[in-house]
């Protein structure tokens, strides 16, 4: 807060602060608050604050609010921590020379260019600059569309359904919906709250909650940069299907004459399946697109084709990116929505297919027996924390980005309730189609069903070749892909960003000057480390990162997560943080789940993944990966998950204290501090505003010397100035 004249303030108490002439604002956000006239301020109470003339208000916005005449605000203020040189006690003596007299002209607001900061030592320093004000989404639906995209991805789609039948059908729901509401949507609501309020990435918001466990931030940006470098892939698999689904009869349409694998397309249903045959669509992804080898041993070449598919893909998600989120908030427009669209058409279609009953039957199908098995609610748990990105972090680095006021409550029940639709539509979509194929060629389901890309690339394309307008259908199906794959990494890619702008600001200002070359930089090094995926034998790569990137690690890094920020920092307040943003406190349901069954859940589950834990295969357990591939696998996990371990090391070393045990408290203190009268957080929306952390200590200032200018209000605000006292 800049103030140029005379100050009578009384922060952290019920009392007024009295401010006589022209005063710079910044309150619940770095953005400036103008005000021309006498101003009688009553921070961290719910007490008004009046302004009796022209105010040029910003907060809580970027955008300016311009009043004239009386207004009645209730905001408390949060001083500059940065510059703060003056005290209070100095500005007393000034009362009577520091007033203006009629015939003066008050102050303008000068420009963020044009001000300048007096220091105590008569040092001069800019104000700050426009380009290091965090951005905010443009409005609420930009963030809604932006985590909506995310949460809704290919995962629905393939991931969702196949679990769904393994884990006993239509009973699955039960042990689906259970984590959903004791995980699932309490977590959501933490991490919206977590970024919403510190305005900081998981890295930087985790190390201001709790810095012992700094590194489970660290371990979820790791994570994310690991699935965007081979999560691209998938949009570049889409895009060859894409193009190729122009062609005027689809090439996977039926057995080519040049394929030297066993390929078998003369289904009926008095017709046997040949052993050992495979489909068209099989033959299509696995010799024509990936030119598979036979193991991992024999990575191969590079595929060319895939290379520039890749490419093509960097190059949309640097173009929707490269303008932080006043691009990508534009793209969501377009890429949250579309899918939508595109489901609606494919559910009328599959529903409508002979044989579609076949598979929903097998889709909904309860198998009670299968809900004794712990698996099972593993699956659900881990299919939840995938689908919504629960400590992927991509959630924690979008929610920074909105106003402090914004309601992350109504935010929280949108996305989980419409990603849990879109998984149930996508599992109609899906079981319909495979009881199509299944009752075309004469199969079981078990037969016909597949996880993963061999799912939306071999056995969805089989369906689609059988249907009228094959190609219309084929271009529609791999343009949602595409879309649906798109918005996800997009999300995945700015939480790298965000965490590294948080980490580097000085530097990445100094060196690359602009945004663009920072994204341009993570897209061009992402690209790089996903060529292994696209090499004759990079689907047995894909495979082997995909497994032990996130699936080992993933609760692993959930549970220290939760701890830091329920168990450390405190449930409790965050959710006065909550009602801070929101004006109401979380509901006992979340509270609980908070406290209890969130992180013990997480636990558990956590624990028999490990007990149970299973070397990873390919193609159904007929590749089984060499010893060399197990140990490569493991140490791309430890890059996830060693950074806790090492950063509360670093957290506890260089914490105060003289010995180790008063070292350790000190590492689980917060940063985030609190006023000691109210209770109310007081640096939570920028780590340059604070108030002083005791009642007894002097409040200190920054002050300028505004230059003169005309008013319209200057014989208003005058009067007001002299009067100040009787206010």
């Amino acid at each position: 807060m800049y103030v140029p004249v005379h100050v009578r303030p009384s922060p952290c108490t019920s009392q007024p602060m009295y401010v006589s002439a022209h005063v710079r604002l910044s309150p619940c956000t770095s953005q400036p608050m103008y005000v021309s006239a006498h101003v009688r301020l009553s921070p961290c109470t719910s007490q008004p604050m009046y302004v009796p003339a022209h105010v040029r208000l910003s907060p809580c916005t970027s955008q300016p609010m311009y009043v004239s005449g009386h207004v009645r605000l209730s905001p408390y203020v949060r001083l500059e921590k940065r510059h703060l040189e003056y005290q209070v006690s100095e500005f007393y003596h000034t009362s009577s020379s520091s007033t203006f007299s009629s015939t003066q002209p008050r102050p303008q607001a000068p420009s963020s260019q044009a001000l300048n900061l007096v220091l105590k030592n008569g040092d001069s320093r800019p104000s700050p600059n426009p380009e290091q004000i965090r951005q905010t989404w443009a409005n609420k639906a930009q963030f809604i569309l932006a985590c909506i995209g995310y949460a809704v991805g290919l995962g629905n789609l393939w991931r969702f359904p196949y679990l769904c039948y393994k884990s006993g059908g239509g009973a699955f729901l039960i042990p689906y919906f259970v984590m959903l509401f004791l995980c699932g949507i309490p977590l959501l609501l933490m991490e919206l709250a977590v970024g919403q309020y510190t305005r900081r990435g998981p890295i930087a918001a985790l190390g201001r909650l709790c810095p012992l466990f700094k590194g489970a931030g660290v371990g979820t940006v790791v994570i994310s940069f690991l699935l965007c470098t081979y999560y691209n892939v998938i949009i570049a698999w889409a895009l060859f299907f894409l193009v190729k689904s122009f062609a005027k009869n689809l090439p996977w349409n039926n057995c080519n004459a040049t394929w030297v694998t066993d390929c078998f397309d003369g289904y009926g249903g008095n017709v046997t399946y040949p052993a050992g045959a495979m489909s068209p669509t099989e033959v299509f992804f696995n010799e024509i697109v990936l030119e598979k080898t036979e193991g991992i041993e024999e990575m191969g070449g590079i595929r060319v084709e895939l290379l520039l598919a890749l490419l093509a893909a960097w190059t949309l998600v640097y173009f929707a990116l490269w303008k932080s989120i006043k691009s990508s908030g534009k793209v969501v427009y377009f890429t949250a929505t579309v899918p939508y669209l595109l489901i609606g058409a494919f559910l009328w279609r599959a529903l409508t297919l002979p044989g579609a009953s076949l598979g929903l039957q097998y889709f909904f199908d309860p198998r009670w027996e299968l809900l004794g098995k712990a698996e099972v609610w593993v699956n659900a748990a881990s299919q939840n924390f995938n689908s919504i990105g629960i400590a992927f972090g991509s959630l924690i680095a979008f929610s920074s980005y909105n106003k402090l006021d914004n309601n992350i409550m109504i935010d929280t029940w949108a996305i989980s309730l419409t990603n849990c639709v879109t998984s149930l539509l996508a599992g109609t979509i899906v079981f319909s189609t495979l009881g199509n194929i299944a009752y075309e060629t004469g199969r079981e389901i078990d037969d016909v069903v597949a996880e993963g890309p061999g799912l939306v690339f071999v056995v969805y394309p089989q369906a689609l070749s059988k249907m009228p307008y094959a190609g219309v259908w084929a271009v529609l199906f791999f343009s949602m892909l595409l879309v649906l794959g798109l918005d996800s990494q997009f999300a995945t890619v700015e939480v790298i960003i965000t965490s590294l702008q948080d980490a580097f600001p000085k530097w990445i200002r100094r060196h690359l000057k602009r945004h663009e070359f920072l994204v341009l930089i993570v897209c061009v090094v992402s690209f790089l480390l996903g060529v292994p995926n696209i090499m004759q034998g990079g689907i047995y790569f894909f495979q082997l990162i995909d497994y032990y990137a996130a699936q080992v690690s993933l609760m692993y890094l959930a549970f220290f997560e939760v701890v830091s920020v329920v168990w450390v920092y405190g449930a409790n307040r965050l959710a006065k943080n909550v009602r801070e943003m929101t004006g109401k406190l979380p509901s006992l349901y979340f509270r609980f789940c908070w406290y209890v069954t969130s992180p013990l859940l997480i636990l558990a589950i956590w624990l028999f993944s490990m007990v149970d834990f299973k070397r990873p295969t390919y193609n159904k357990g007929e590749y089984h990966y060499p010893d060399w591939a197990i140990g490569l696998g493991w140490i791309i996990a430890c890059l996830s998950i060693l950074p806790i371990p090492i950063c509360a090391f670093i957290a506890v070393y260089s914490a105060g204290g003289s010995t180790l045990w008063e070292k350790f408290k000190n590492s689980l203190k917060s940063r985030v501090e609190e006023c000691p009268c109210c209770g109310l957080g007081l640096d939570g929306v920028d780590e340059a505003q604070a108030h002083a952390k005791s009642c007894k200590n002097q409040v200190k200032l920054v002050v300028y010397n505004p230059q003169p200018a005309e008013s319209e209000n200057g014989d208003e605000g005058t009067k007001n100035a002299k009067n100040g006292e009787h206010m």
